[in-house]
């Protein structure tokens, strides 16, 4: 299990996935407009709503208003209606967690800028430190073991909990984080040598996207979420890769994020065209990829069961319209479309407003993405070196 300050805390993994795997999580009267662009995007979206009504986004509001009215708690009133919706993704949040949620989609994080990971034996490794985070600063490399926060120990602690630490949410009950400029104090241990340091948290930019140079011209590009410019990262890549190279496009563990991001991706590999199609109200609409994306170079993607939401939106467009081979195994299967709806106490609901299709019409929920070559975690990155000596060459 592993994970890092960003984008991990238990409050998260306790009151459900849908947050941190909202298919695009904008908010506002501008929702529609970025999560699905095209003209005529509507500013509310009604479809394919949950069986029972009360799940619906006017029930809940009006939920939510009458209990406010009452003096009753809102939030708990529209807890009640997405409970009794049968929606799997629907969830409530409260406005600061919304916020939060928010700037992490824009890439900006408070923590002290290190990924964790919990080991056999129970302890918590450094995995990556973030250069010129807090934690880079106080000479904390990746190997080290992180033994307390705050005088916690973190030995057998879930690594979720432990991230919540590092941001200041030690109850991980859904109140806000610690600000930019709190400390925290570190127990660390390396080698024989123990010893702490107390950091300054600070407002930190995420790194979505991360590329690696392989022999024989190959560019593996592994994108970890579809936050804001994650796109623009993988387009900057294709442009300094080698021009007659191949890619590895690597989607594990890839849990969503912005839709656009994802439409902007698939563009960078299309010279335009269909990328999915969705429903608003009744009416088939589609994402198209902008013209003038590179589609001679070899292409494979890798998946696996971390694959969910708009990377698996784009997995189909790249499969379906036979841009690259898909290596890995069988994607989530989160293919629902989820709106923020804004109650009268800042809380947000997400609800599930429809479902979204690949080029070729094949639904993803519940369904997932089949790779066109199944493969291990050990065996995925072989295996696409192996297709790629195929669609060229390849030394």
């Amino acid at each position: 299990m592993s994970g890092r300050d960003p984008l991990c805390s238990p409050r998260r993994v306790r009151r459900g996935a849908a947050l941190t795997l909202v298919f695009a999580g904008v908010l506002g009267a501008g929702a529609a407009t970025d999560a699905f662009p095209g003209p005529g995007a509507p500013q509310r979206r009604a479809v394919a709503a949950p069986a029972d009504p009360a799940g619906r986004p006017e029930a809940v509001r009006e939920a939510a208003a009458a209990a406010m009215a009452a003096g009753k708690s809102p939030t708990e009133a529209a807890e009640r209606a997405v409970s009794r919706s049968g929606d799997r993704w629907a969830a409530v949040y409260s406005e600061g967690e919304y916020e939060e949620f928010q700037d992490a989609l824009d890439g900006r994080y408070t923590g002290v800028g290190l990924w964790a990971r919990q080991e056999p034996d129970g302890g918590i490794e450094v995995t990556r430190v973030r250069p010129g985070s807090p934690a880079a600063d106080a000479g904390i490399r990746a190997g080290d073991r992180l033994r307390s926060v705050d005088g916690h120990r973190t030995d057998g602690r879930p690594v979720t909990e432990v991230i919540a630490l590092l941001r200041g949410d030690a109850r991980g009950d859904g109140t806000a984080d610690a600000p930019a400029g709190t400390t925290v104090t570190l127990g660390l241990e390396r080698g024989t040598r123990a010893w702490t340091r107390t950091l300054r948290r600070a407002r930190l930019s995420t790194d979505p996207v991360t590329v690696s140079r392989l022999p024989g011209a190959v560019t593996a590009v592994k994108v970890s979420a579809f936050t804001k410019g994650s796109a623009d990262a993988v387009r900057a890549t294709l442009r300094t890769a080698p021009a007659d190279g191949r890619t590895i496009l690597d989607l594990r563990g890839n849990s969503g994020g912005l839709v656009t991001e994802a439409v902007s991706t698939a563009s960078a590999f299309l010279d335009g065209g269909l990328v999915a199609t969705y429903d608003v109200d009744g009416a088939q609409r589609a994402l198209h990829a902008d013209p003038g994306g590179d589609t001679a170079r070899p292409l494979v993607v890798l998946v696996d069961g971390g694959t969910m939401s708009a990377a698996e939106l784009l997995t189909g467009a790249l499969q379906d319209r036979g841009r690259a081979v898909v290596i890995g195994s069988r994607t989530f299967g989160k293919g629902s479309v989820q709106m923020p709806t804004k109650l009268p106490d800042g809380s947000v609901a997400e609800l599930t407003v429809g479902h979204y299709r690949t080029p070729s019409g094949h639904t993803v929920d519940g369904r997932g993405i089949t790779p066109d070559l199944e493969a291990g975690p050990d065996q995925a990155l072989p295996r696409a070196r192996t297709v790629l000596t195929g669609l060229g060459d390849l030394s």
